[in-house]
């Protein structure tokens, strides 16, 4: 019989633990990862949407003098940001187009970052990852996409 020391109980003990916590983790399914990293990225765009559209007049100054986008008119920038925003956040919300859809909120995202306010990243980062899982994995299996998929290839 080998005699354990109390050190030797706790490192093992802790290593255990660590090993559970991470089967446990990794049996969280992927899709319910992809759907709520859609529902929080949906979110956050339709609010935007929702205020751009609740005070149209102000949305339109803010672009004129506080966002300042080079090249495009301010008028034609709040459309489309708005636009961008209200169609992208409802596409993630139901899983359709999710790719699309996420590839034109980085789009969104990454102007945001560079041209408006660029010390906030941090922030856009939170956006990022998840827009950018969705992209290189898809919608998920509760998705529209998936349904879709699903659907033509049975067809084939």
């Amino acid at each position: 019989m080998t005699m354990m020391t109390p050190f030797t109980l706790s490192r093992a003990g802790g290593a255990g633990v660590y090993r559970r916590v991470l089967r446990l983790a990794d049996s969280v399914p992927l899709s319910l990862v992809q759907l709520v990293s859609r529902l929080a990225v949906a979110h956050v765009f339709w609010q935007s949407s929702q205020t751009k559209l609740a005070s149209w007049p102000v949305t339109v100054q803010l672009f004129t003098f506080e966002y300042r986008l080079p090249v495009i008119d301010p008028g034609v920038a709040a459309v489309l940001a708005t636009i961008a925003e209200l169609s992208g956040s409802i596409l993630l919300l139901c899983g359709l187009f999710s790719r699309l859809a996420s590839l034109m909120l980085l789009g969104v995202t990454a102007t945001i970052q560079i041209f408006v306010y660029p010390g906030n990243w941090g922030e856009h980062l939170t956006w990022a990852a998840p827009l950018l899982l969705i992209l290189v994995r898809g919608g998920g299996s509760m998705s529209i996409d998936h349904l879709a998929a699903r659907r033509f290839l049975r067809e084939r």
